[in-house]
């Protein structure tokens, strides 16, 4: 009889967990399909800057939409990836080692043309 009460309360657990996990997509994928509109308005107010409440400068474009997209590419990784999860070091190691190696060339890059 204990052995049955167990089983159910871990399928109760497994429920719970997956159904907290669900919302937690809808949440996610909600957010990026938000942050992705947001993009887009960004980049069409810079593109005519007619409209009424235009953007008329790539100074605070182009910032805001790599900062959205660095918010973007962090719930990738972090809800559909699973990188924060346990067992996933080594992965997630690689990535800011690569984003690292990245972020150096960008700016190497900035240094060397001058910009």
């Amino acid at each position: 009889m204990a052995s049955h009460s167990n089983e159910s309360h871990a399928v109760d657990y497994k429920k719970a967990k997956s159904k907290h996990s669900a919302k937690l997509h809808y949440l996610t994928f909600s957010l990026s399909m938000i942050l992705t509109v947001i993009s887009f308005y960004i980049v069409g107010n810079i593109i005519d800057p007619a409209r009424e409440y235009a953007i008329t400068s790539w100074t605070f474009g182009l910032p805001f939409i790599t900062l959205l997209a660095i918010v973007q590419a962090l719930f990738q990784l972090i809800f559909w990836m699973h990188m924060n999860e346990k067992g996933h070091l080594f992965p997630a190691m690689g990535i800011a080692l690569g984003g690292f190696i990245a972020f150096t060339a960008v700016i190497a890059t900035v240094y060397w043309l001058g910009w």
